[in-house]
């Protein structure tokens, strides 16, 4: 059915529920791969000087997306915030050091970079863009990349 638009705000309206789907889907991508490599952390590493809570390995944050001033908006987000059963150490640290391939502040072998890991295989290599390209075609959009 054709849709009849005047102007851009009905444009906007128009297009709204096309989008929301389309960014649920790529944040959902981004909290798979992000819980992925979370998992891998996990698993590389035992350690021995200290125990594990596994607040960090739960600590992923998805906030579905929802319209946000002109467009649309989700988050995808480790709750630091939430990291609070840590010794001598704030939540931000731990999720810091998981970015440098470090464990409880030290040094290891297996050393996955959670969060740009995460970039990696999600943004920076084009695939979130791929997948929106290959949405909105999937919804009649003609588009080019």
């Amino acid at each position: 059915m054709a849709v009849h638009i005047k102007n851009m705000k009905e444009f906007a309206k128009a297009l709204q529920p096309t989008l929301l789907n389309m960014t649920d889907q790529l944040a959902d991508r981004v909290y798979e791969t992000l819980n992925y490599f979370l998992l891998d952390y996990y698993a590389g590493y035992e350690p021995s000087s200290y125990q594990r809570t596994k607040d960090f390995l739960y600590s992923v944050v998805k906030v579905d997306a929802h319209p946000y001033k002109d467009g649309v908006r989700a988050s995808v987000y480790i709750d630091y915030e939430s990291l609070n059963s840590y010794k001598n150490v704030t939540g931000y640290q731990v999720v810091k050091w998981a970015d440098e391939g470090k464990h409880g502040g030290m040094e290891v072998n297996h050393k996955p970079h959670v969060w740009q890991d995460t970039m990696d295989m999600t943004v920076n290599n084009g695939e979130l863009l791929r997948l929106a390209v290959n949405y909105l075609k999937s919804k009649g959009f003609s588009v080019r990349a």
